[in-house]
């Protein structure tokens, strides 16, 4: 089902999210990849600086539990709700609620040919929800660190 790497990409990258990708972002990841942080003002640089920004967004971003899910769920809300591809960049527009608050954002992906991300771009709003996010990827970050 492939219509080139992008492709191929963006089905790995869904994998991933849902637990299901050996190898993880280490797979999915060039080793001078550059992220672009909403947060942050310069650009991360590197496999290693990027893995640790994804890895706290899961942590801050799973969301609130949907009402009745199950605990064991995993899905906190999370969720894309559009998708588009063009060339070498995809689009993954996502929604979530963290503590009771309503947060919308884009990834944007960027791969080279060989379908490692090269650029990762992740813009959120509205501005509550960048403050918030703000201070819950600073807390995970920190905890990361020690």
């Amino acid at each position: 089902m492939s219509d080139g790497p992008i492709h191929d990409l963006i089905e790995r990258w869904h994998a991933h999210v849902r637990g299901q990708l050996p190898g993880g972002l280490d797979e999915l990841l060039h080793d001078d990849v550059v992220f672009y942080s909403p947060i942050v003002f310069t650009p991360q640089e590197g496999k290693a600086i990027t893995t640790m920004y994804l890895q706290a967004a899961g942590q801050t971003l799973p969301g609130d539990r949907p009402e009745g899910a199950p605990a064991t769920d995993g899905s906190g809300g999370f969720r894309y709700t559009k998708e588009v591809l063009a060339g070498d960049t995809a689009v993954l527009e996502f929604e979530t609620t963290v503590e009771g608050k309503y947060v919308n954002g884009v990834d944007i992906i960027r791969c080279d040919d060989d379908g490692k991300i090269v650029e990762f771009r992740v813009m959120i709003r509205p501005l509550q929800a960048v403050n918030l996010v703000h201070a819950q990827m600073k807390a995970a970050l920190e905890q990361m660190q020690r």
